[in-house]
């Protein structure tokens, strides 16, 4: 099945996109930048060159936090956060839509897989 993948780039100021947006949701289920990261395969300096990006691009963060220490550390998105992600579905689901027809018939117009090499 075919989709439409949204990247949005703010003028000097970054992007975000679906692999951004995914790694803060996975920060809101995880409550952890280092765990989010293993989920998509990242390391934990991509994972925060990424979170670090986000909250330099907004006026308000979108990912707190916590140091470590006995109790651990953690993040969790902020309310900003949570708005921003909720905003970049919302037009995510949006474009989808608007291009449905479209799409399809792109996809009726694809070639039919090609067949794997005899052995």
């Amino acid at each position: 099945m075919s989709r439409v993948r949204l990247r949005v780039d703010f003028d000097n100021a970054g992007q975000l996109g679906p692999g951004k947006v995914r790694l803060m949701e996975l920060i809101a289920e995880t409550g952890s930048i280092s765990a989010a990261g293993r989920a998509m395969d990242m390391s934990y300096r991509r994972a925060w060159l990424l979170v670090d990006s986000l909250n330099r691009c907004f006026k308000q963060p979108l990912v707190l936090t916590q140091l470590g220490g006995s109790g651990g550390g953690g993040a969790l998105l902020s309310e900003f956060g949570q708005q921003v992600v909720a905003s970049y579905r919302a037009m995510e689901r949006d474009a989808t839509a608007a291009v449905a027809a479209q799409l399809s018939l792109l996809e009726q117009a694809l070639a039919p897989p090609a067949e794997p090499p005899a052995s």
